[in-house]
């Protein structure tokens, strides 16, 4: 029995459940709160926790370093924690205010389609090709199904739908630009930093955006809160880093195209939202597109499967950059990168 097997499919199983999840906590946290203040708590939570457990890890480990020391520390941290944490955020949990949790999150999955693009542009050496083109202009396509917009109306979904496409996009160019970025601060620190950051960036902006929505904590928005700071961010970001020192990036960028129905469906059963065939079809577009943009890896994939003797590279952890739930990477087989 391989236990080790058994042991990773569980811990996949529990990222998307924890992850599909956090879409139904955010969309009942937003009962009580104002959408932007209700990150910056998530934030303030979860760096704190993270730096904690920074902390304890520094006990162990006389050289560890916890905080920036350089300029491209401070850099990379300023630009993380602003889009990554910051605006990302902001957009996400402002858009969840017209849509449902379900459609939430198969507008997010559309963040690994989008950020070839950034890499195109930004990154040396990378190209986009042909069919991953056609991917990319799937996962758009895909978009616009879900929004289904129509002439001269500018309804909640639409305008929900239009914030949620701005997060993923923020999301990836944010990825990019700290791919890009040197830094001698270690993965859990460097997080804690960006999510402190981020967490200043959005009461920033809490602050100088106004809403009608009065803070009015239930029981039930706290524990959500809690959720979605412990749960969701610190737990779902060592379970995250686990599987990804285990399996590959590849293997777990897959939890993205998990991570919607499980949202779809606790949305669901614990808050009775409906699922509309186009938002399911505006899926199965942004899904197709990801296929044909990871067509090459795909093919690898399956040839290391029909050919076991052989050894076919796989990326590892030290040659991935990871922001919050993606990994992305460089193919040691060619100089293009790859967004997981």
């Amino acid at each position: 029995m391989n236990l080790s097997h058994y042991r990773n499919t569980a811990l996949f199983a529990l990222l998307a459940i924890v992850w599909g999840t956090s879409f139904t906590a955010i969309e009942t946290g937003l009962e009580a709160f104002p959408p932007i203040l209700f990150a910056a708590l998530r934030y303030d939570i979860a760096s704190v926790a993270m730096f904690a457990y920074a902390g304890i890890v520094g006990l162990r480990r006389a050289d560890y370093q916890w905080r920036p020391t350089t300029r491209a520390d401070w850099r990379i941290v300023a630009v993380g924690g602003l889009l990554v944490f910051g605006l990302h955020f902001a957009l996400l949990f402002v858009g969840q205010r017209y849509v449902t949790s379900g459609v939430a999150a198969v507008v997010l999955s559309l963040t690994p389609v989008v950020t070839p693009i950034f890499a195109f542009v930004l990154l040396p050496n990378e190209r986009l090709a042909p069919v991953e083109a056609l991917g990319v202009l799937l996962g758009f396509a895909g978009v616009v199904v879900i929004a289904r917009p129509s002439p001269g109306a500018l309804d909640g979904t639409l305008v929900g739908v239009g914030l949620l496409f701005g997060s993923a996009v923020v999301f990836a160019l944010g990825a990019v630009l700290t791919q890009r970025m040197p830094t001698t601060l270690p993965t859990v620190p460097l997080q804690a930093w960006m999510m402190l950051v981020g967490a200043a960036v959005l009461h920033a902006l809490a602050a100088v955006m106004p809403t009608n929505t009065p803070v009015s904590p239930t029981p039930a928005a706290l524990a959500s809160l809690g959720y979605l700071a412990l749960a969701a961010s610190v737990g779902g970001f060592l379970v995250y880093f686990d599987l990804l020192e285990r399996l590959g990036p590849n293997e777990v960028s897959l939890v993205n195209y998990v991570v919607p129905a499980v949202a779809t469906f606790a949305g669901w059963l614990l808050l009775g939202e409906s699922v509309a065939p186009q938002t399911m079809f505006g899926f199965l577009v942004i899904l197709a597109g990801f296929v044909l943009l990871k067509s090459a890896t795909l093919k690898r994939r399956v040839v290391a499967l029909r050919r076991p003797t052989r050894s076919i590279p796989e990326s590892s952890a030290d040659d991935t950059v990871v922001v919050d739930k993606n990994a992305y990477y460089h193919d040691r087989e060619s100089t293009a990168g790859s967004a997981d």
